[in-house]
């Protein structure tokens, strides 16, 4: 037979022809699938080897856990993943400053308020949302009944206490905000105390007086670069003209420090395998500490499973009525970083940089809002630190009542405010919580050991809260946009209409035809008079 066949007198193709088709088109099948590979590959590389790094970090501090390292050894061998934080703490600095005063100068002073007033009622509630879960699963748990026996002494651990009044503690937020000097934004204020002699008794002896002193102390003070970037941003709006070129200025700086933080993006999956090897290598007696304190690391981690993958992307749905899980993948870079170096602020360059262009959150809002989530908004600090206070509570067989509950929630989410975004910077603010419903800080030590664990998902449930809070007002200041151009629109046609009602009445009103004529009369009139 040929290699054709006829069918109602037309040419069919054979089976040879046939098989070539089918041959090219799956060979355009199989280059669109690795074209499509290929592109989503380059499009998620970062992604996929940062989450390799925290993969080959675990197994790596596996392998060098069982070699038994000196301090010495053990320093070099987390030397880059300490070359990675030093790296994100450097780029804090310009980064906030800039990314504030360009985005505040950028709104105009309502649109500012109304997103400020927004942000902060946002940051308010969900602090406190998460502070009652913490609460409800501390009860429900119950991680401290029965560990009456545990104790500082019997895992090896160095007592941690602190004396610090709680009014100073809250005090110390407000001089954050008004340092004297702009070096010392770049420093922690901190109180502390000194015995002052205070006169004499009736028997001589000399009476002493703890009087609380200032000090600055290491450590950014984010909440006060925080302020003085917006204030001074709304400063130059104000200017009009004369601070346009600051304003240009500080928007270039911007971009410079966006484009360091590309660079350094490229580094974290490097520096995170280092980072989290090391961490696993420095571990004590993991077994002992996992059974002893089990239920308070178990009532955490589910705290922040609960708020962090119900309660938030149910709030971000409300508002939105999108997907939040749509949202949320693309930040697994930023998740990552906080998962790996829990810390806040060393997470925001890369979560900045992924809201912007993974999610299309606007410059304006992801740099102004960002920074300031960095700052105040604490969610997984606050489920954590209320699940110790209660865990620390039942550890002393000391029953809560109804206004140490309604403290502890109140003052958790208040101090969160102005809880440092470092590593373990929330155990201070679990001593604040302490303080104020009268129990001892001497078991703090227990919550310090077991922080490496609680504070990676507390660090992610953290910027998660902040990264969702932007894409929220970046929603919400759509809505307004279209708001406004619908009601520029309908003005537009309103006054179209106007001006033609005024056209048509100046060709065609009776009033003024007859007002034309009268003057034509009058005219006339006093031609004839005069002639």
């Amino acid at each position: 037979m040929g290699g054709k066949s006829e069918v109602n007198g037309h040419a069919m193709p054979g089976s040879a022809s046939t098989d070539r088709i089918i041959l090219e088109q799956t060979e355009e099948l199989q280059k669109s699938c690795r074209e499509k590979l290929w592109q989503f590959l380059r499009r998620n590389l970062l992604v996929i080897l940062t989450v390799s790094g925290v993969l080959v970090g675990v197994g790596l501090g596996m392998l060098v856990r069982s070699m038994d390292l000196d301090r010495a050894q053990m320093s070099h061998f987390a030397f880059p993943g300490e070359m990675l934080l030093r790296m994100l703490k450097m780029i804090i600095l310009p980064l906030v400053v800039c990314s504030l005063v360009s985005g505040a100068a950028s709104l105009d002073t309502r649109s500012l308020g109304k997103l400020g007033g927004i942000a902060v009622a946002y940051f308010l509630v969900t602090t406190l949302i998460a502070s009652g879960i913490g609460v409800t699963l501390a009860f429900i748990i119950k991680p401290g009944v029965g560990a009456g026996a545990l104790n500082t002494n019997s895992l090896g651990l160095e007592s941690v206490s602190s004396n610090k009044e709680t009014t100073d503690s809250f005090l110390d937020l407000f001089c954050h905000l008004n340092n004297n000097c702009l070096v010392l934004w770049t420093l922690q204020y901190a109180t502390d105390y000194k015995m002052v002699a205070a006169g004499n008794d009736t028997n001589g002896t000399t009476i002493y007086q703890k009087v609380p002193v200032g000090t600055e102390t290491d450590g950014m003070n984010i909440l006060g670069l925080v302020l003085f970037a917006m204030v001074f941003g709304v400063a130059l709006r104000k200017l009009g003209e004369e601070g346009e070129e600051l304003i240009r200025f500080f928007n270039a700086f911007n971009e410079a420090t966006m484009v360091l933080v590309s660079w350094i993006m490229w580094y974290i999956p490097f520096g995170i395998v280092f980072l989290v090897g090391s961490k696993i290598v420095e571990m004590e007696d993991v077994g002992l500490l996992v059974t002893s304190l089990g239920k308070y690391i178990f009532a955490s981690i589910l705290g922040h499973i609960i708020h962090g993958g119900v309660v938030l992307p149910l709030i971000y749905f409300g508002f939105t009525r999108k997907n939040p899980f749509s949202f949320l993948s693309g930040l697994i870079t930023p998740f990552t970083t906080a998962f790996a170096t829990c810390s806040s602020s060393a997470t925001l360059p890369s979560m900045i940089k992924c809201v912007e262009e993974n999610n299309g959150v606007d410059k304006r809002i992801s740099r102004f809002i960002l920074p300031i989530g960095a700052t105040v908004n604490m969610d997984g600090a606050a489920i954590f630190q209320c699940i110790a206070a209660v865990f620390i509570a039942q550890l002393n067989n000391t029953e809560l009542n109804a206004g140490q509950i309604f403290t502890i929630l109140v003052t958790a989410t208040a101090s969160s405010v102005g809880a440092a975004g470092i590593p373990a910077g929330g155990i201070i603010t679990i001593a604040i919580i302490l303080e104020a419903i009268g129990l001892p800080t001497n078991d703090l030590s227990l919550m310090l050991a077991v922080d490496w664990i609680v504070d990676r998902t507390t660090t992610v449930v953290n910027v998660e809260g902040d990264a969702l809070g932007a894409g929220i007002l970046h929603h919400i200041n759509q809505q307004e946009m279209k708001k406004q151009q619908h009601e520029d629109k309908e003005l537009e046609v309103v006054r179209v209409d106007a001006v033609a009602n005024v056209e048509a009445e100046e060709e065609t009103s009776p009033l003024v035809m007859r007002q034309t004529k009268d003057d034509d009369c009058s005219r006339t009139h006093l031609g004839i008079i005069h002639s």
